[in-house]
């Protein structure tokens, strides 16, 4: 096992194990739960734990949650092509193809054709979807904040850095 070394200044000691040792250490000994220790599994967890309560806000106003990922990513975005919308979203293309007509109709975003490339068609927010989201946007950082709150501001930004760090494409 590695040795372990004092935390950086102004950091409590702890009896984590260093990096990696927890995850060795649990399939040694054969007694942890595998979902206990997954990393793919925790966070699902985590996710869900931020978005469940969340949830709640954007019901109430009147979106689903792959309507509120939508006007989400496209809140202050240049136009962005759909299957590209779809890959920020997490959902299948055709999926979100649907949901932009349903979209279209109430007003909430717009579709263009791509002059760059005929094939592609771009979508964009419109001001009343900029309306429509906005609110949710101020409530979303909130929610999270508090969620937060027990970190520091250091380990949040840790942690947002590791994250976007996994979710690069491979």
């Amino acid at each position: 096992m590695k040795e372990r070394r004092d935390p950086p200044p102004g950091r409590p000691k702890t009896d984590q194990p260093p990096r990696g040792a927890a995850t060795r250490e649990a399939a040694e000994r054969g007694g942890t739960r595998f979902t206990d220790d997954y990393l793919g599994y925790l966070l699902g967890q985590a996710n869900h734990a931020l978005f469940k309560e969340f949830d709640a806000q954007v019901r109430e106003a009147g979106l689903g949650s792959l309507e509120w990922r939508v006007l989400a990513v496209l809140s202050g975005e240049s136009p962005m092509a759909v299957g590209q919308l779809a890959h920020e979203v997490l959902s299948q293309q055709p999926t979100v193809t649907k949901l932009l007509q349903r979209l279209v109709a109430q007003g909430w975003v717009a579709l263009h054709d791509d002059p760059a490339d005929q094939r592609r068609t771009l979508v964009s927010i419109t001001p009343a979807g900029q309306k429509k989201v906005a609110p949710l946007l101020r409530r979303a950082r909130a929610h999270e904040a508090a969620m937060l709150a027990e970190l520091s501001a250091t380990e949040v930004q840790r942690l947002k850095t590791q994250l976007k760090r996994l979710a690069q494409p491979r």
